[in-house]
């Protein structure tokens, strides 16, 4: 995540779960799904992001906010203007959660055939 809030003891299996429960709460919001989606596509100002979304500018920093806390999102100033911010999906933000989601694929797939195999079993 952004700046980590892990605290020094914390286990790399405890900092993952952290990491994907702050990422299933930052993409709860239908406003901030959407603004993932919008920033995979390019690197967007808040009053662009706002605009796209339909949303009051108050309304997008709580968005943003929530976004970068979780760590999907870090916010950029371009060298010409400092008072200017550019907000982009961090990279490699969703890699606990993709890992999460493999290993949780991989268990219901093993579940399914176990049950397949079951099933079968019992017709014969």
């Amino acid at each position: 995540m952004g700046q980590s809030h892990r605290p020094q003891n914390a286990s790399p299996a405890v900092s993952a779960k952290r990491n994907i429960d702050a990422t299933f709460a930052a993409l709860a919001d239908p406003h901030r799904r959407r603004a993932v989606e919008l920033l995979g596509q390019k690197p967007l100002r808040a009053g662009e992001l706002a605009e796209a979304l339909d949303l009051p500018a108050p309304a997008m920093s709580r968005h943003l906010r929530a976004l970068k806390q979780s760590g999907l999102v870090e916010e950029t100033h371009p060298p010409f203007d400092a008072r200017v911010r550019i907000y982009t999906l961090k990279e490699g933000a969703m890699a606990d959660l993709k890992a999460w989601l493999a290993k949780t694929e991989a268990m219901w797939a093993d579940q399914l055939a176990s049950f397949k195999t079951h099933v079968e079993k019992k017709r014969k």
